[in-house]
């Protein structure tokens, strides 16, 4: 499909701006029937499993992002919608456009941002639909803010308002913040799905990479309840003879 760009042209006659019916339309002549079955497996959409029903359009991440740039001004209630599709690659455009939105954003605009990603938190139902938009929404609005709704979050029965708590502690790493991020670990470190234990595994070693001390320190001292797995993932980028002593419990 071929459109002119918004805007006003050399002739002088105003265009009609790109709708989200334009938007779907993009997204759906980008479809691939042959990928959109290989990531319904990938997604673990079968019966029972975490993405159970989510279905695909069959669209790589670069296509998606090139066409959510040129639908950057479509309104929240456009976005609503998106998030309300079926279609992963509808709710995954619609984040990426919202994280485009509060980066653009004055002050007034990341707080309706913020707010309609958690008033729509039950949208972002898949562990890439949280990690590509809630470090980059939910954490950076944070960093100079209360955090108590990260821990309403960590409580919740949702996985996935529990893996948008944890993740999004990777924008205050990058600052060097690490308190809420042990925290979160520590409250969490009981939960049963294996995506959070991915989750938290990731985070702490993103942690360890600000301070070594921490990490290993706050594994010492939680060594008897860490799921393997997180184990695993926390010590990845330890040199191998420290992760060999850490696998056997030894700091």
């Amino acid at each position: 499909m071929k459109r002119v760009k918004q805007g006003k042209p050399r002739s002088g006659v105003l265009l009609q701006p790109l709708k989200l019916s334009d938007l779907k339309l993009e997204l759906d002549l980008a479809a691939d029937e042959v990928r959109a079955r290989s990531l319904a497996w990938f997604f673990k959409t079968g019966p029972g499993q975490y993405g159970e029903g989510d279905q695909f359009l069959g669209i790589t991440v670069p296509a998606q992002r090139k066409i959510a740039r040129r639908f950057r001004h479509l309104p929240l209630g456009d976005l609503k919608k998106l998030l309300a599709s079926p279609f992963h690659e509808h709710r995954f455009t619609a984040l990426i456009i919202l994280v485009g939105k509060y980066q653009a954003g004055d002050s007034r605009v990341r707080v309706e941002v913020f707010d309609f990603y958690l008033k729509n938190a039950g949208f972002i139902n898949n562990w890439d639909l949280v990690d590509t938009s809630s470090p980059q929404i939910v954490g950076e609005h944070l960093l100079t803010r209360r955090r108590d709704v990260l821990y309403r979050l960590a409580k919740s029965r949702s996985l996935w308002e529990r893996r948008i708590a944890m993740v999004s502690t990777l924008a205050f790493i990058r600052q060097g913040d690490l308190a809420d991020v042990f925290a979160l670990a520590e409250l969490l470190l009981q939960d049963k799905h294996d995506l959070m234990h991915k989750a938290i595994g990731w985070m702490l070693r993103e942690a360890g990479k600000r301070s070594i001390a921490d990490l290993q320190g706050f594994l010492a001292e939680h060594y008897a309840s860490l799921p393997r797995t997180t184990l695993r993932y926390a010590i990845e980028r330890l040199p191998e003879e420290q992760r060999r002593r850490a696998l056997q419990g030894q700091f």
